[in-house]
């Protein structure tokens, strides 16, 4: 777990007293924030499912994510997943990048850069070598029942003056920890698919320029995996600081 630097900590200090923080306690920072887009309607993404499931279990400094998206619902099988913000996001990065489409299975890494989703050890290197995350924000849960949407507060903070003019967008992530689904039909009909850290929900906080900063957050459905928030240049833009509280 990593020990929060201290405009952070000060910060944390004045509105911690009197929370209890639900389940691991404290919001920790992960190095990287991996994102899997995939689909149960692809034939292509139960490999890189695998993946990341391994991940996950392997890379506790490591947010993995599986987004899963909605433009593969139409072969024959609907992703119980899947949602048109996910799609959304995921086109969000390729039009910042250029690409002319969005496929699947694909993962980004730190929204910044794009890495074959079933080379388990490309993605390991890339992110054990891409630049860490900063610790911009901490989470705090007001609720340890799992059975209810978590809700809490969200700190903000830089230990250097923001630069000037610049805004970050904020997300608030709710995902399960585990999700696994016999596919009846569609590419990968007769297959038992397993998923690692299914986003069930992706609220958009606004923007922050870099202040410091405290908000109330709530999610709209329980989720049994944890909550992150994401802070991000921009929609589709690189991925500069995360913070994750597990369940």
């Amino acid at each position: 777990m990593k020990q929060l630097r201290p405009i952070i900590f000060m910060l944390g200090t004045a509105f911690m007293g009197g929370l209890s923080l639900a389940h691991a306690g404290e919001s920790t920072s992960p190095r990287a924030v991996i994102e899997l887009y995939t689909s149960e309607g692809c034939n292509s993404c139960p490999p890189a499912d695998r993946v990341l499931y391994e991940l996950n279990q392997e890379h506790g400094d490591l947010l993995a994510l599986s987004f899963h998206v909605d433009y593969w619902n139409y072969l024959g099988w609907e992703d119980p997943f899947s949602s048109a913000a996910n799609t959304e996001r995921q086109r969000d990065y390729a039009s910042r990048m250029r690409e002319r489409y969005v496929y699947t299975p694909q993962v980004v890494i730190n929204g910044d850069q794009v890495v074959r989703a079933t080379d388990k050890g490309r993605i390991v290197t890339t992110s054990n070598e891409t630049t860490p995350l900063r610790e911009w924000a901490e989470l705090a849960l007001l609720s340890d029942n799992q059975t209810s949407p978590a809700s809490g507060k969200l700190k903000l903070g830089m230990l250097n003056t923001p630069p000037a003019g610049q805004s970050y967008q904020l997300w608030l992530i709710g995902f399960d920890r585990e999700q696994a689904r016999d596919v009846r039909s569609g590419e990968n009909a007769g297959r038992r698919l397993v998923h690692a850290n299914v986003v069930r929900e992706m609220i958009d906080l606004g923007q922050w320029d870099g202040q410091q900063r405290e908000l109330d957050f709530a999610l709209n459905q329980p989720c049994d995996g944890g909550v992150a928030v994401l802070v991000q240049e921009g929609r589709g833009g690189p991925v500069r600081s995360a913070s994750v509280i597990r369940f």
